[in-house]
């Protein structure tokens, strides 16, 4: 099972678009996915069409200790479930500071009941906290989406460093994936030239002894397109709301590009 963390520390780049489609064009090619909604906004959760409700068991429930991820898990399209999120998972930042190896408890939980997947994507919240090194601490993958514009490659750096500090204190398996930028306008010129500096940073880092040496920026971008902010509102993700659009034909790129890259673990 290839286990892919999702993460930026900024909102608003197309993180949870990026973890609902790219699962669900997974599923739709008979890749068997599970997503995890890590995120206390619960907006990939709303995207799959799951209302978040108090007899409904979720992620913040797996990592009390109150019931497992099977349990937790549900299916909403053919190959494709999810372990959703609620607001009580903002708790768990404050109710988890005083338990010793708070940032396992995900990876803990993983090995006490495989998931039964081909892919397990993980969507962080937009913050670096316990959640998300609970992630990053589980994986042996990160995918980060990035916006083209200037104050993103700020924001990546911190990202990298993020990466650093797991893979040598939590998760020596864990690797920069690749770069995939979103809302991408392809006739302006920051758009380019970020992506550009981007590819030139990781084409640069080759052979060097970080998590991030085999990264790359993926060639699939993720145009603007107006359908994939609708499809949420719906519950649905790109494919069954607009199948023909831009948003679509990316999507189903982009899972071909991650589906052939990447070990298999």
């Amino acid at each position: 099972m290839r286990s892919i963390a999702i993460m930026n520390q900024k909102g608003g780049v197309g993180k949870t678009t990026t973890v609902v489609n790219l699962g669900a064009a997974l599923a739709q090619s008979g890749r068997r996915v599970c997503l995890i909604d890590l995120d206390p906004q619960a907006h990939a959760t709303l995207h799959c069409g799951i209302e978040p409700a108090a007899e409904r068991a979720t992620i913040y429930d797996v990592l009390a200790g109150r019931t497992s991820l099977g349990e937790a898990r549900r299916r909403v399209a053919d190959n494709l479930s999810i372990v959703g999120s609620s607001l009580d998972l903002a708790a768990a930042e404050i109710e988890l500071a005083g338990i010793a190896d708070r940032e396992l408890l995900l990876r803990n939980k993983l090995g006490e009941q495989a998931i039964d997947a081909d892919y397990l994507l993980i969507d962080c919240p937009p913050s670096l906290g316990v959640l998300t090194l609970n992630a990053l601490a589980a994986v042996d993958e990160v995918l980060i989406p990035l916006q083209p514009h200037f104050l993103a490659l700020h924001g990546f750096s911190r990202l990298l460093e993020t990466i650093q500090v797991v893979a040598s204190r939590l998760n020596r398996r864990l690797k920069l994936t690749g770069v995939v930028f979103c809302m991408f306008d392809s006739g302006t010129r920051l758009a380019a030239e970020v992506s550009q500096d981007v590819e030139a940073f990781l084409q640069g880092s080759r052979g060097q002894a970080t998590p991030w040496a085999g990264a790359q920026a993926l060639r699939t971008r993720i145009r603007r397109n107006i359908r994939l902010a609708e499809a949420p509102s719906f519950g649905q993700s790109i494919f069954q709301y607009a199948p023909a659009s831009h948003g679509a034909e990316d999507y189903r790129r982009l899972a071909e590009e991650v589906a052939c890259g990447g070990a298999t673990t």
